[in-house]
């Protein structure tokens, strides 16, 4: 204790006397005179920014803008193409129509026909209407069966390969068996092509009746008006769109297989199923306009006492095929519109 109060006793004056001031006045004492207090303080609050790389914004590759997802006008070509072949179709309608052509049409050689060649044309369409009959019966039993419905709507590579070969299979027995009158062999396989191709296209009554129905009527006047322009032109009008329409089948085709593997949930796969669908509505249009011009001119040229006769059933599978593709078209479109509602 004492020796506390001696140490304290020895400390100097000038340290009381530092003890003694306020934390102010030894700032002020200490501080640099050039400097004051808001200059501190505004340093401190100062931010300091540093640069920070900046990435380069990059235009996308070819391959991102392909495989990336569409646009909201992915499908508007194909509705253009189909609308513009709707108009020229009605333009032509209304021109042969008239009379206007300069040459003689298929109505004009109509009165002049021997009885034989109107028998023909009119068992071709009597063999039309029976495919398209026995195509709906067989697509309606297939969808009332649940395992002929599941075999028919399994999909993948195999299945669809397998369905292709049926379909090409039994079309190309029926074509090459010769025809004869009365019932045969040939009636047999046309009828088993039929029913293969009413199985291969039951899934589609997963869209409703009230689609199909709707379709069927689209599909009799978009028919109709094709078969009247083409009876209407020139007998050899559309008998030169045979080389333009094969290659726009291959077109249509590879499209068609491409969207299996390309979904349309990106820009190239919309773009192929916006040919495959429209595309391929404008194409077996003309394919109709083609075959029924075709069959006529066949029906006219063919020999009335030949070795082999007149084949109505190969002359009306090709109008069919036309028409059915026609139709699944028009059912597609309908239930994309639907889906949207």
């Amino acid at each position: 204790m004492l020796l506390r109060l001696a140490l304290s006793a020895a400390r100097p004056a000038g340290g009381i006397k530092i003890l003694a001031q306020s934390p102010a006045q030894l700032f002020r004492a200490n501080a640099n005179p050039n400097l004051n207090l808001s200059t501190v303080r505004t340093y401190a609050r100062r931010v300091v920014r540093t640069r920070e790389p900046v990435e380069e914004m990059r235009a996308p590759s070819l391959k991102e803008k392909l495989m990336g997802p569409p646009s909201a006008n992915a499908y508007s070509m194909g509705k253009g193409a189909a609308a513009g072949a709707a108009a020229v179709g009605l333009g032509a309608l209304c021109y042969y129509g008239v009379g206007l052509g300069k040459q003689t049409s298929i109505a004009d050689n109509a009165i002049m026909w021997p009885q034989f060649v109107r028998d023909r044309i009119q068992s071709t369409y009597a063999f039309f209407g029976g495919s398209c009959v026995l195509t709906a019966a067989a697509a309606a039993a297939t969808f009332r069966s649940h395992r002929l419905l599941e075999l028919a709507s399994r999909g993948g590579i195999l299945a669809t390969v397998a369905s292709l070969a049926l379909v090409i299979g039994s079309g190309a027995v029926a074509r090459s068996i010769e025809y004869q009158p009365g019932l045969g062999a040939k009636h047999l396989a046309w009828a088993v092509h039929c029913a293969i191709l009413g199985a291969v296209i039951a899934p589609i009554c997963f869209m409703g009746g009230p689609i199909l129905t709707r379709a069927a009527l689209y599909t009799g006047g978009v028919v109709g008006g094709l078969s009247t322009i083409a009876a209407c032109a020139p007998s050899d009008k559309f008998l030169y769109m045979g080389g333009p329409l094969a290659i726009g089948l291959g077109v249509v085709f590879a499209s068609s297989l491409a969207s299996m593997w390309l979904p349309p949930t990106t820009a190239l796969g919309a773009g192929l199923a916006s040919m495959s669908l429209y595309g391929g509505l404008v194409l077996f249009s003309g394919f109709l306009l083609y075959d029924t011009q075709r069959m006529v001119r066949r029906a006219e040229v063919y020999p009335q006492y030949s070795y082999t006769p007149y084949d109505p059933i190969n002359a009306s599978m090709s109008i069919y095929m036309d028409v059915l593709n026609i139709f699944i078209r028009i059912v597609t479109i309908l239930s994309g519109g639907q889906r949207r509602k």
